[in-house]
This record gives C-alpha cells, sequence and structure tokens, in this order.
C-alpha cells in the first residue's frame, strides 16, 4: 500500500466524485482536510439513544460546546465514493489532539466504501474547558492508501458495506 500525494488527491478528485464537495485549498501533502458538518448524535439522561442535533446554524463565534468528558457522533461536511482500488483513514488534525479533541479511532474507509458522509466517534478529553463544535471546523484529514490490488470483496459490493449511502452522522447499525 501507497499514501496517495498532494496531486494524485488532486487527479483522483477532479476526475471523479471521490470527494463532494471538493476543495483543493484542503489537500495538504499527504492528505486532505475534512471539515465538521451540520449534525451531531450525543448522549442524553433521558435514553440510552443518542439524540440527534442540528448545528448547522451555529458558527465560531457561538459554537455547540461540548463538556468535559462528553462524547459525540458527528458528520463530515464532505461525503466520499472511494473507488475500489483506494481505501482511507481518518485521523484528527494534530491542533485539534493538541486541543485536547479525542477520537476513537473508528475511522477506517474500506475501498467501494461509497455515497456517505464519515461519522467521527469524538470526546472531549479535558477535564474542565468545554470545547467548540460548529460546521466547517478542520476536525481532521483523510490519508488516502493506494491498495496492491482491487480486493476480491469491496465494500461497495451488496452484502458487504453497512455503511454506505449515509447522507448524514449515523449510529452503529451492528
Amino acid at each position: 500500500m501507497a499514501v496517495l500525494c498532494d496531486w494524485q488527491i488532486m487527479a483522483r478528485c477532479r476526475k471523479s466524485e471521490m470527494v463532494v464537495p471538493f476543495d483543493e485549498e484542503l489537500v495538504n501533502p499527504a492528505s486532505l482536510d475534512v471539515l465538521l458538518g451540520d449534525h451531531l448524535m450525543v448522549e442524553s439522561i433521558y435514553s440510552p439513544e443518542l439524540v440527534r442535533v442540528d448545528i448547522s446554524h451555529r458558527t465560531e463565534d457561538d459554537p455547540f460546546m461540548l463538556h468535559p468528558g462528553e462524547v459525540c457522533l458527528a458528520e463530515t461536511r464532505e461525503s466520499f465514493n472511494l473507488p475500489t482500488d483506494l481505501s482511507a483513514q481518518f485521523v484528527l488534525k494534530s491542533s485539534r489532539a493538541r486541543s485536547f479533541y479525542g477520537h476513537m479511532l473508528a475511522g477506517w474507509c474500506d475501498p467501494g466504501w461509497h455515497g456517505s458522509k464519515l461519522t467521527l466517534e469524538l470526546k472531549n478529553e479535558r477535564l474542565h474547558h468545554a470545547l467548540p463544535l460548529f460546521p466547517g471546523l478542520k476536525i481532521g484529514q483523510m490519508v488516502f492508501h493506494l491498495m496492491s490490488e482491487v480486493p476480491m470483496k469491496h465494500y461497495g459490493l451488496e452484502g458487504v458495506g453497512h455503511y454506505n449511502n449515509h447522507v448524514t452522522v449515523m449510529p452503529s447499525v451492528a
């Protein structure tokens, strides 16, 4: 497996809908920055089910606040359509990690995953202060890996991929 570099990411995104919307300004030497989307799912003391929260009206000056120790599911603004010869991995931006945003490390995206925003499992690792969440926040980056071969069973096949065509943040389906 090889990691795609900047010009390879740009070429793939320009000729297909691998990342929608695609913004060249978000391309790094070996990754693509992704932005926080408009919806979260948060815990409620009243139910074990997560509650969907629309943060589309929130801004950097008036963010949704994730309090110390709280967790949420969030979505990327971008939707992905990975070809069968690429996998991808989400990692936090170092600036987010240095502010003590945590991610549960479930950001692996198999070849053929398509039609979906990435759901992120976020946590405020701070002890005393809340962290802001708002649409457009540079939350992380996607690293794209060129597969050595196209897999026999890729994620786009019927019955293989459980998280295809999810246009908003989603809880576990397993």
